[in-house]
C-alpha cells in the first residue's frame, strides 16, 4: 500500500502527481496498487490552492510499503506535529521506502531520519534547510536523491520523477516507460539532473556574491577555478566555499557549470555556431564535457536541443 501524507496547506500536485504515477503504473502492470491518503486527523484537508482532499487518520505503519510526504506552504507547522513525526519514524523503522516531495523534506529532516544522509528539496528552500539541518548532506542541485530506503525530491514535477523511479523499481522499465508516455511526459528524468529553476535563479544573481557571478558569466572562457573566484572575492578558498554554499545553496564549481550551461544552451539554440566553438567560448573546452553537462541538466545533448529549436522555428 502506498501512503500519501498530507497536512493543511499542502501542495496539491505534490500528492496528486505520485498518486497518478502509481495508479497508471499499476494498471499497466496489471497489479493495481492500493493508495491511501493519510493525515494526522481524519476529515477534509485544505490544500494551499483551496481544493480539499479527504484523507484517513494515520493507521498501523505495517500496512504501508511506501510512504510519500507532500510539501507545501503548511510544511513548517506540520514539521512540529509530534503525531506526524512519530508516525513517520515508526514507518521508517520498518525499513520500507519513505520519501518526500519538495519541502516535505523538512518533515523528514525534523524526524532525524536524514541526519548523515543525502537529500534534496526545492531550490527556494535551500538556505532555510541548510541553516535548520546542518547534519543533512543536502544536494540542492538534484531532482531527486535516494539514500538507502530514504528518498527526497525537489519541487512539484520532480515528485513525479521520483514516483516514476519508484514505479520502475516495482514494475520494471517497460511499465514505467508506458506510464511516462501516458502522462505525456517528454522524457523521464533521472535523479542526477539539475533542478532547472536553479539555472534560472543564477541569471540575475543577487546577494553577497551577485557581482562575482555577473563577472563570471562574462568571463566563462577563463578557467574560473575556486581559487580564482576566491581571490577575486578577497577570501581564502576554504572560507569562500563555505560562504558561497551558505549564500547560494550550491558549490562554486556547480554554479559556474550552470552559468556555462545557460550561455551554451542559448548559443546552441539561437545560432548555427559549431558545437566545438560553443564549448570553447563557454569554458567547457571539450565538446564531450559539454555534452555530458547538457544531458545532466536537460536530459538531451546539444545537437538535440538545436534540432528541436529549429523545428519550432519552422512551425507556422
Amino acid at each position: 500500500m502506498i501512503g500519501i501524507l498530507i497536512f493543511p496547506d499542502f501542495q496539491l500536485l505534490d500528492a496528486a502527481g505520485p498518486i497518478s504515477v502509481f495508479e497508471i503504473a499499476g494498471r499497466f502492470a496489471k497489479a493495481p496498487v492500493p493508495i491511501k491518503l493519510i493525515a494526522a486527523k481524519p476529515g477534509p484537508v485544505r490544500s494551499s490552492s483551496g481544493v480539499e482532499m479527504l484523507p484517513r487518520k494515520f493507521g498501523a505503519p505495517s500496512a504501508l510499503t511506501t510512504l510519500i510526504i507532500a510539501g507545501g506552504e503548511g510544511v513548517d507547522a506540520a514539521s512540529t506535529s509530534k503525531c506526524t513525526l512519530q508516525f513517520v519514524r515508526a514507518v521508517a523503522k520498518r525499513g520500507i521506502r519513505v520519501a518526500s516531495v519538495c519541502s516535505g523534506a523538512f518533515i523528514l529532516a525534523e524526524t532525524g531520519l536524514l541526519d548523515g544522509k543525502r537529500a534534496t528539496t526545492h531550490w527556494r528552500r535551500t538556505r532555510q534547510f541548510l541553516a535548520a539541518y546542518p547534519k543533512v548532506k543536502l544536494e540542492p542541485d538534484q531532482i531527486f536523491v535516494r539514500d538507502g530506503n530514504i528518498w527526497s525530491s525537489a519541487g512539484i514535477s520532480a515528485g513525479i520523477d521520483l514516483a516514476l523511479a519508484m514505479a520502475g523499481e516495482d514494475f520494471g522499465e517497460e511499465v514505467v516507460q508506458k506510464t511516462a508516455r501516458q502522462l505525456v511526459l517528454y522524457h523521464r528524468r533521472s535523479g542526477g539532473q539539475s533542478q532547472f529553476s536553479s539555472l534560472l535563479e543564477l541569471k540575475a544573481p543577487t546577494g553577497r556574491f551577485g557581482a562575482l557571478l555577473t563577472w563570471a558569466r562574462e568571463h566563462l572562457d577563463q578557467r574560473l577555478t575556486v581559487e580564482d573566484l576566491a581571490e577575486r572575492a578577497g577570501m581564502s578558498s576554504r572560507h569562500f566555499t563555505r560562504a558561497f554554499i551558505a549564500e547560494t545553496g550550491t558549490t562554486p564549481s556547480k554554479a559556474i557549470e550552470r552559468l556555462r550551461i545557460e550561455v551554451a544552451r542559448s548559443r546552441v539554440q539561437s545560432s548555427s555556431e559549431a558545437i566545438e566553438r560553443v564549448a570553447e567560448v563557454t569554458g567547457f573546452r571539450d565538446p564531450e564535457r559539454m555534452r555530458r553537462a547538457f544531458i545532466r541538466a536537460f536530459g538531451q545533448p546539444p545537437q538535440s536541443l538545436r534540432r528541436a529549436a529549429k523545428e519550432n522555428m519552422l512551425q507556422p
